[in-house]
């Protein structure tokens, strides 16, 4: 019984990491597709710079800049999308572990 305690709060602790990870690569995400859209929008007349550290670096190569910044947005998009199905997988063992435990506290003390 209590190795199953042990491992309910370890799939919590486990879940909330997951969670955590999935919300700053959602949120890298947007940035990214936002960037995106915003360069998809200036003219070919204005300059575009890119944060590198502490610097911004005028960029000339436009397209090898989206190029770079879609296949940013894919990794991250597949990224989230593992982080996703390892939630669900645990999520689940998470429930049925829950379950046990619920059925085993309210079946009174029992050896396991």
């Amino acid at each position: 019984m209590q190795n199953q305690i042990a491992q309910f709060q370890q799939l919590q602790q486990q879940l909330q990491v997951l969670a955590t990870q999935r919300l700053q690569l959602e949120a890298k995400l947007r940035e990214v597709e936002g960037t995106l859209e915003d360069l998809a929008k200036v003219g070919p007349d204005v300059p575009v710079y890119q944060s590198t550290g502490s610097l911004l670096i005028r960029i000339e190569d436009r397209k090898g800049l989206g190029k770079e910044l879609e296949e940013q947005k894919e990794t991250l998009g597949i990224r989230v999308n593992t982080i996703k199905k390892q939630e669900k997988s645990l999520g689940e063992r998470y429930e049925q572990l829950q379950a046990k435990l619920t059925q085993a506290l309210e079946g009174g003390p029992q050896g396991g």
